[in-house]
């Protein structure tokens, strides 16, 4: 176990030079065994979800490749062996499709595509030590391994699977690419997996009308041989409970005896998932596919993108290590279990269901390692809703760059509210300006603007190490934080490098900035400016700007995981090598007698709030009104309970059904009501559906709506909403829905309706 224990500084002796303002005050003391342990290198093999290889990296993306650099910067910083690797996900129908679309290969879209990605990486300084793809030999030799392994421990399984086939494009059709009217509320122009309007989930046979968003040709039913992964096993399960609520034993260099595996709410879901019991998984899909064809099939049958796409971490990783003259046994030690090293995650929490049970119970059972631990973050909204192209705020990372606004903005500004959780973040570019302006340029960089020009004019650019007994106080205050109350105190770099580690990046920000403020004190107080006016004042000027440029100095490497340009700017202002933890931790923290400094020059401008309004009308669509309203057509059709339904929509004329027109006698067959909506939770299983409990006064209703991909159901909890009360409950594979919540959207939501203030639940909506 950690040991700290409280000491009270009794006696400074004269020769160590340390103030007398420390008599009586009560530290914490790590022991030597940790400080020992702390010292030691730790290996780690660190990846980001790997990005679709078929559209833009946004804002919303950049949430994880930063919150996973800030992390990876830091563990660099004390000097740990780390390799970050990426690579983009560069398989499947849409990429295939979208290649035919502009008559060009896939390989040829891929290549492209993987060009933009890395120079808006590379734009907001993601400092992957490899950047790769998954149409790779190394994919494919490990993805044909793993299958082989998987194979010969009896964990795939062959059956015969009823799909739909187009006749003119002659391929098997995805779910995503069939299309047609809704079963249960007859909308037309659904996805084949579920429906957006009323959120019912089905099988792609259960569409009326069906047809092909490929070639708008009617679909045939036909059987296909595939491939299954079998989940459902119970060795895959056994392994997975065990998995999922392990504790790490503690690394090297982490202030924590064991750490957990998961986060608590990923495990929470986890558990939910297990209690419903596993399905087995289809990993496999008939050609036409661009993917790595499954052996002994005769080029017929291709993984699925979502069996190979993990799997590119370790192509990437390999790819790496080859390029460096690494050894095949180096390689095994990151890959292959038994080895002194880890393997960490950086993902989003939609994509957590294959990272924690289909990705490790994979690896398990194959011969590999398997993950130390995922990281799971939540997704992006902009000023407190979905990214929206009407409105501007789905803002792509090369507009931004192209906008001319510094990426060390945004790359701080995530950093002062990201978590360890799952929960989603909000970039309000209001709070977003005013953050970025008061903390970056008002509190860090003004501290050398207000010294540096004394230092340089005055005493030749060179620092003194000779500073007064009140100097030292504050700078031993800026140094240290409290530990809560009393007069216990810690080493401030190791009170942010805990936070750091965790991935509580805010609160890491939030000390950073508290340091900040103990500077600019320490510079409004003594106030060189006016010291320099008379040159008697000289020896105080120079002691004055000296503390203030190392506080500076020491700000600069708390902030260098966040900031790596500008740290780097300041390192050559000052004058410095490259800064690491230990200049953070290292016992002579003021620069020697004489250190000279370079020319200042500006190290970062304000944000001017007009830069924001360019940026968003840049970015915003010119969207026409839309002209159907499949819901209410829904809700009417539903409430007559007619036999007659409405004609399917073509293929390529998406949202353009007309909606017939209704009397008020219609209109008043619906009992619209307010609900609050007393819990919200994720449906395993589903992709679309959040289960909510609504309370419309005279009871509560559970109801099954299509709408997760805007919303996180803690956020919901509490919320009033309008849901139709006389719906007739409908039987799903999950449950039974009990009503309709009503949410607008024209491509662009689903926009959750609210009832003003002062609704009430069950109040009826006329």
């Amino acid at each position: 176990m950690l040991e700290i224990r409280v000491l009270k500084i009794l006696f400074v002796s004269p020769k160590d030079r340390k103030p007398h303002s420390l008599l009586q005050l009560s530290f914490c003391i790590i022991p030597n065994p940790f400080l020992n342990r702390l010292m030691n290198k730790r290996k780690i093999l660190v990846t980001s979800a790997l990005p679709y290889a078929n559209g833009s990296i946004h804002l919303g993306h950049l949430v994880e490749y930063i919150q996973t650099d800030i992390w990876v910067r830091f563990q660099k910083m004390q000097e740990h062996e780390v390799h970050y690797v990426c690579a983009d996900d560069a398989h499947g129908t849409p990429i295939m499709l979208r290649a035919e679309q502009e008559s060009i290969t896939p390989r040829q879209l891929i290549d492209r595509v993987w060009h933009e990605h890395k120079a808006d990486f590379d734009g907001f300084h993601i400092g992957f030590d490899h950047y790769y793809t998954t149409d790779s030999p190394e994919n494919q030799a490990f993805c044909e391994d793993i299958y082989r392994q998987l194979r010969a421990r009896d964990l795939i399984a062959k059956r015969s699977v009823e799909q739909f086939y187009d006749p003119v494009k002659q391929m098997f059709l995805p779910d995503r690419y069939i299309k047609g009217e809704c079963p249960r509320c007859h909308a037309g122009d659904q996805y084949g997996d579920s429906c957006e309007v009323c959120g019912a989930t089905y099988s792609p046979t259960d569409l009326i009308s069906p047809y092909s968003a490929v070639s708008g040709a009617k679909p045939e039913r036909r059987t296909s041989n595939h491939y299954f992964f079998k989940l459902s096993d119970v060795r895959c399960e056994t392994f997975l409970k065990n998995w999922i609520f392990e504790s790490i034993p503690a690394q090297p260099g982490v202030a924590l005896e064991t750490r957990p595996r998961l986060q608590p709410e990923a495990a929470n879901k986890m558990n939910e998932w297990l209690s419903a019991g596993l399905v087995d998984w289809d990993i496999s899909r008939d050609a036409p596919y661009f993917g790595f064809p499954i052996p002994h099939t005769g080029g017929k049958k291709f993984f699925y993108v979502w069996l190979d796409a993990p799997v590119g971490y370790f192509g990437s990783f390999k790819n790496y290590f080859k390029q460096n003259q690494r050894t095949q046994a180096e390689i095994d030690e990151f890959l292959r279990p038994g080895g002194n090293t880890e393997m960490v995650h950086f993902i989003g929490k939609d994509i957590l269901y294959f990272h924690a049970l289909f990705w490790p119970a994979m690896l398990e059972f194959s011969g590999y390692r398997t993950p130390t631990q995922i990281y799971a973050h939540g997704f992006l909204t902009v000023n407190g809703q979905k990214m929206s192209k009407s409105r501007g705020t789905f803002i792509t990372a090369e507009s931004y760059l192209k906008q001319c606004l510094n990426p060390e903005w945004l790359r701080y500004y995530y950093a002062a509210k990201l978590n360890d959780s799952m929960e989603d973040i909000d970039l309000n570019f209001e709070d977003f300006v005013a953050r970025v302006n008061s903390d970056l340029v008002g509190k860090y960089v003004n501290i050398a603007s207000r010294c540096a020009g004394f230092i340089i004019k005055k005493f030749g650019g060179e620092l003194t190490h000779n500073i007064s007994e009140a100097s030292r106080k504050w700078f031993n205050q800026f140094l240290f934080c409290e530990l809560g109350e009393g007069d216990t105190f810690l080493g401030r770099h190791m009170s942010i490098a805990n936070f750091y580690e965790r991935r509580e990046f805010s609160k890491a920000i939030k000390e950073i900035m508290s340091a900040a403020d103990v500077a600019n004190q320490y510079v409004d107080r003594m106030k060189p400016w006016v010291l320099a006016k008379d040159s008697r004042n000289d020896r105080e000027l120079h002691e004055v700007c000296s503390v203030a440029l190392n506080m500076f100095r020491m700000l600069t490497v708390y902030l260098k995981p966040v900031l790596p340009k500008l740290a780097m700017e300041a390192e050559q202002f000052l004058g410095l090598d490259p800064l690491t933890w230990k200049d953070a931790n290292s016992q002579h923290r003021l620069l020697p007698e004489g250190h000279r400094i370079n020319d200042y020059e500006h190290l970062m401008t304000r944000i001017d709030p007009k830069q924001i309004e360019m940026l968003t009308n840049a970015n915003k669509e010119s969207l026409a009104p839309a002209e159907s309203q499949q819901a209410a057509q829904a809700v009417e059709t539903m409430e007559k309970n007619s036999s007659a339904t409405p004609a399917p929509a073509k293929a390529g004329e998406a949202g353009q059904a007309s909606a017939s027109t209704i009397s008020i006698e219609d209109f008043g067959k619906i009992d619209l009501r307010v609900a609050k909506i007393l819990d919200a939770e994720h449906v395993p299983g589903a992709d679309k559906l959040l289960k909510l409990t609504l309370d419309i006064a005279s009871e509560q209703r559970t109801v099954f709506a299509g709408i997760k991909s805007a919303y996180d159901p803690e956020q919901l909890k509490g919320r009033l909403t309008i849901m139709v009360a006389n719906l007739a409950p409908r039987k799903m594979k999950f449950g039974v829905s009990e009503g309709m919540v009503l949410a607008a959207g024209d491509g662009d939501g689903p926009y959750l309706l609210s009832p003003d203030e002062g609704a009430r639940p069950g109040m009826k909506v006329k």
